[in-house]
């Protein structure tokens, strides 16, 4: 079980850290899945008992010069690791103007993800910071928990306004509702909505485009499905995201899920926050 990788480009560097830093906003431990073509970060509690769930796709190939694994065997080629995506940031953080960053999988006094870093310096001597974060090995018997999850069932799907307008208003209701509603139609308009005993605010947003999924909703256009949300998690989410998405939407199965996906042209994002009765 190998894995080594080393990124150059100090703009991929940048990118790369970007995501972590996204990620470690999301869940403090997650699941980096490591196969050749791609890694994949993993948080899967379990939407139905009230947890929320994360599925994040990276292209290596758009990310490293140099990029070798070998898995647990040939026929199961990837390596599943448990890890606090907070360190990987920290690390990563530090390394930003590197000339160039190798990651390797080490075995110090427990297995880890090594970060080594040529920073560049003023003389011919070479200054390399390496940090240590430690992992956890996930064996074989669990790897069934961490596949891709399915495309719910949804019965609106709908394209969303820019996430920082999104934000603004989210925040502004958390000082006024602990819960929010979200709902949304077929015909691209969408509500952001609370209700407290001593107020009742609404936030409209139309023409927001609906994406083009085979075999969509066959419900009326117009009808609008809605799920009520603890705000807290939609807040964690919208704060801390740094993928900076070319498209972000949204699938929503009525009073049971919101189902959030960023896109980028090398990452996707995927994001699962139940709805509260």
């Amino acid at each position: 079980m190998k894995f080594r990788g080393k990124i150059i480009d100090i703009a991929c560097l940048n990118h790369f850290t970007r995501v972590i830093t996204t990620i470690s906003k999301l869940t403090k431990t997650c699941v980096l899945r490591l196969t050749p073509d791609n890694l994949f970060f993993i948080l899967s509690e379990k939407v139905a008992n009230g947890g929320v769930s994360m599925w994040c796709e990276l292209s290596q190939a758009n990310f490293f010069d140099e990029y070798q694994m070998e898995g647990v065997t040939p026929e199961d080629n990837e390596i599943c690791l448990e890890v606090a995506p907070e360190n990987l940031s920290r690390a990563l953080k530090t390394v930003q103007n590197a000339k160039a960053l190798k990651l390797k999988l080490t075995k110090k006094h427990c297995p880890c993800l090594t970060l080594a870093a040529d920073l560049p310096t003023l003389s011919a001597v070479s200054r390399v910071v390496t940090h240590d974060v430690p992992v956890d090995v996930i064996p074989r018997k669990l790897w069934h928990e961490f596949k891709e999850p399915h495309m719910p069932d949804f019965d609106v799907s709908i394209y969303l306004p820019p996430l920082k307008t999104i934000k603004n208003v989210v925040d502004r209701m958390k000082n006024l509702s602990n819960f929010l509603v979200l709902e949304a139609n077929m015909s691209g308009e969408m509500n952001l909505k609370i209700e407290t005993d001593l107020v009742s605010v609404t936030t409209h947003f139309k023409d927001l485009g609906n994406p083009p999924w085979d075999g969509g909703s066959q419900r009326d256009a117009d009808a609008m499905a809605q799920a009520r949300l603890d705000i807290r998690r939609l807040q964690q989410f919208l704060t801390g995201q740094q993928v900076n998405p070319s498209k972000a939407l949204c699938n929503l199965v009525h009073h049971r899920l919101l189902h959030l996906i960023l896109l980028h042209e090398d990452v996707s994002l995927q994001y699962f926050i139940p709805a509260v009765a």
